[in-house]
């Protein structure tokens, strides 16, 4: 008997997916803490160097996860029309094109990578010099195995099986802390040691995953047979039509918060340290929401493939519903524990008293805007409409983020305070439009398979 989507997701199969992906999300932060601790021990000078790639890796990666969100999105509407056939079909066309792309940045990279160091971040010291370009150099081999890897995951997550991705993570982050263990504790090998540890535990996560679609065991969808496949244009198409505005929004936001963490260095050490504790919490408390949101790139894009538009609205609407009830309950927890959590950093009186009164900010913003700001917007990227989520985070992100901030924290003396109230102010425009946007239906004219 044919199962609709909206018949399919029940409130058991929800959690089954959800939880998974909210372990997933947690693990993928960990594998970053793990290198950046294990790396310290080394000294200052291979932290600096460690902390220089990772920021203009986030930038150089944005492609793989972006064409992921492509190919989830073109993936899910053909299970969702029950369509296996062309679902196994763009599969492979994900993987050829996340592949060809990833090679290629591996090859600028690996020819440019000292000048990219220079041009970023122009003069420094030459033993923090040659720790990023070592860690840089290694670090590229691995964005192949790293699109594998997204891609892989991502067609695991389009079938619902996420449980198969959370245990992927479990394996990399096990490699990676074992390797890290091994290379710069064992072998004295400092960033290289903590680099090959993070390329081999990506390479294998890779490797387990196509190895699960080639062979059929994964679900539905499956590799098999890929060397055969000849290049699908129209499929590849589709992919980039999501993908290429999903990668966009994401430069822009990533660009965003340079020049947002470029006003917080005008304010001094305190600040700087208070902003930087406050992010790190904060993006623990966003770990939950991001996995609701994936679940609503999958399952709202079942119910568009099968034109089941009602399901799409009563599944948003569920998951936002639970998105915000997890998200207060863990923004009230913060706040409640705010002395003791606070403490538990080495910071100055007045860097301490900061963090407090910046966390404040985020846990009240956060709690009204952030699952209509971040999460809805990938049931609009389900059906269709990432072009508009892409100019609207743009113009959200420049024409209010940033010039609000500036306003608060230059023009009306706020400070970093307000350079938070200006994120506040930006979470709020966002949520307000694609609240308009969903409520209107404009993403039921869209097309994509």
């Amino acid at each position: 008997m044919n199962v609709t989507p909206t018949e399919r997701w029940t409130n058991a199969e929800l959690f089954r997916l959800l939880w998974p992906l909210i372990v997933e999300q947690v693990l993928n932060v960990t594998i970053g803490i793990a290198d950046t601790v294990m790396v310290s021990t080394v000294g200052e000078t291979a932290v600096s160097g460690v902390s220089l790639v990772d920021a203009i890796n986030v930038l150089l990666v944005i492609a793989f996860g972006s064409l992921s969100t492509g190919g989830s999105v073109v993936v899910s509407q053909y299970i969702g029309r029950r369509d296996l056939k062309n679902a196994s079909r763009a599969s492979k066309q994900l993987m050829y094109v996340s592949l060809w792309v990833s090679l290629i940045i591996m090859g600028l990279t690996l020819l440019s990578y000292r000048l990219l160091l220079q041009v970023i971040y122009g003069h420094i010291a030459p033993e923090v010099s040659a720790a990023a370009e070592t860690y840089f150099w290694i670090s590229a081999l691995g964005y192949p195995f790293l699109a594998v890897y997204n891609a892989g995951a991502s067609l695991f997550r389009s079938m619902g099986n996420s449980r198969i991705t959370m245990r992927v993570a479990l394996l990399v982050n096990g490699l990676n802390i074992g390797g890290n263990a091994l290379l710069i504790f064992g072998f004295r090998m400092g960033v290289a040691g903590a680099a090959i540890a993070t390329l081999v535990s990506r390479a294998a996560a890779a490797a387990v995953l196509s190895a699960l679609l080639m062979s059929r065991r994964g679900g539905p969808v499956s590799l098999a047979g890929i060397g055969k496949t000849p290049v699908d244009i129209a499929m590849i198409r589709r992919i980039l039509n999501i993908g290429i505005p999903s990668g966009l929004e994401n430069s822009l936001f990533q660009i965003g918060k340079l020049l947002v963490s470029r006003l917080v260095s005008t304010f001094g050490t305190p600040s700087i340290a208070a902003n930087a504790i406050t992010s790190s919490i904060g993006s623990f408390i966003y770990m939950p929401g991001q996995g609701f949101g994936m679940a609503i790139l999958i399952i709202v894009g079942q119910c568009i493939g099968a034109r089941d538009y009602r399901g799409a609205k009563v599944y948003t609407k569920k998951l936002l519903y639970v998105a915000y009830g997890v998200l207060i309950f863990l923004n009230l927890l913060i706040f409640v524990s705010m002395e003791s959590l606070v403490s538990c950093f080495s910071l100055s009186v007045e860097a301490q008293e900061l963090t407090k009164r910046f966390l404040s900010i985020h846990c009240i913003s956060s709690s009204i805007a952030w699952p209509l700001s971040f999460a809805l917007p990938n049931a609009l990227r389900a059906a269709g409409d990432a072009r508009y989520c892409m100019i609207l985070a743009g113009l959200s992100m420049f024409t209010v983020r940033l010039s609000l901030s500036y306003v608060l924290a230059y023009g009306l003396g706020f400070g970093v305070a307000g350079i938070w109230f200006g994120m506040a102010g930006d979470f709020l425009v966002r949520g307000t439009c694609y609240t308009w946007r969903w409520l209107h239906g404009r993403w039921q004219e869209k097309t994509v398979i």
